[in-house]
């Protein structure tokens, strides 16, 4: 499992390898991100700032506690809310970031795909099912942030384990949405997905909480969205050849009109 693991994260090392062999096609993918990290940033400085407001509001029951014990529980709550916030805003930033930058994405998963080799699948991914997983993404994100703020409030261990807790939820979302590309062009069944990503669940584990904590770097994320972009194109293909024949299959088609 440990091996497995790490082998997640070294597979977003050699996505962010590509912005050395592949530097325009990954170019391409900046403006989309940086676009998501100013609307991403524009809501959660607010935040930062009133933070001290807002745990002043939720306790007031603490008005009348001497120092120190009155700022160390407003200082351990506003931790946590900033924990559950950076959990969130990891989801949001990917759906945010796929949505606007679609096609630009679209040209790199292909890209990335032609360079590994082999066939190349051909299907794809609409966008109206691009803005239905970014909206499932965000769901789920609001779900981990308030499983992190609960688990927050666990005595003397839950500051780090919220945080833990956090960062591999929340990434273990984000590779499952990032790889949902390349899976889509391969024609998989949502089982056949599902099954996939748990056969490899400490490899996409790895690479989705590498990937959400260079999100976490400030502006690591615009720089690192490409690159996870490209990591997951290659997530995706390690998954799909090393799975038995009977998880690489496709929808079946429509019937036919009558």
């Amino acid at each position: 499992m440990i091996r497995e693991f790490f082998a997640g994260v070294r597979i977003l090392g050699r996505g962010f390898g590509m912005w050395r062999t592949h530097p325009k096609l990954l170019a391409l993918g900046l403006v989309p991100a940086l676009i998501a990290f100013v609307l991403l940033a524009a809501a959660l400085t607010p935040f930062g700032l009133a933070l001290g407001s807002i745990t002043d509001w939720i306790t007031p029951f603490a008005d009348g506690w001497v120092t120190p014990w009155r700022e160390l529980l407003r200082a351990g709550l506003g931790a946590v809310l900033l924990i559950a916030a950076l959990a969130l805003a990891g989801a949001v930033f990917t759906a945010l970031t796929l949505t606007i930058g679609d096609p630009f994405y679209q040209r790199i998963w292909r890209g990335i795909e032609r360079s590994l080799g082999g066939p190349e699948p051909t299907g794809d991914t609409g966008l109206m099912t691009t803005i239905g997983e970014g909206i499932r993404l965000i769901v789920l994100g609001v779900l981990v942030a308030l499983l992190t703020l609960v688990i927050g409030f666990l005595p003397l261990v839950g500051g780090v384990l919220a945080s833990v807790v956090g960062v591999v939820l929340s990434g273990r979302l984000v590779a499952r949405e990032l790889t949902g590309r390349a899976f889509d062009a391969r024609g998989l069944t949502t089982y056949s997905r599902s099954e996939l990503l748990g056969s490899g669940r400490a490899r996409v584990i790895g690479f989705g909480v590498a990937t959400q904590l260079c999100f976490l770097v400030p502006l690591g994320a615009i720089v690192t969205m490409p690159a996870a972009v490209a990591g997951s194109t290659i997530l995706a293909r390690s998954l799909t050849e090393r799975a038995p024949a009977s998880l690489q299959t496709a929808d079946p088609p429509p019937p036919p009109r009558a």
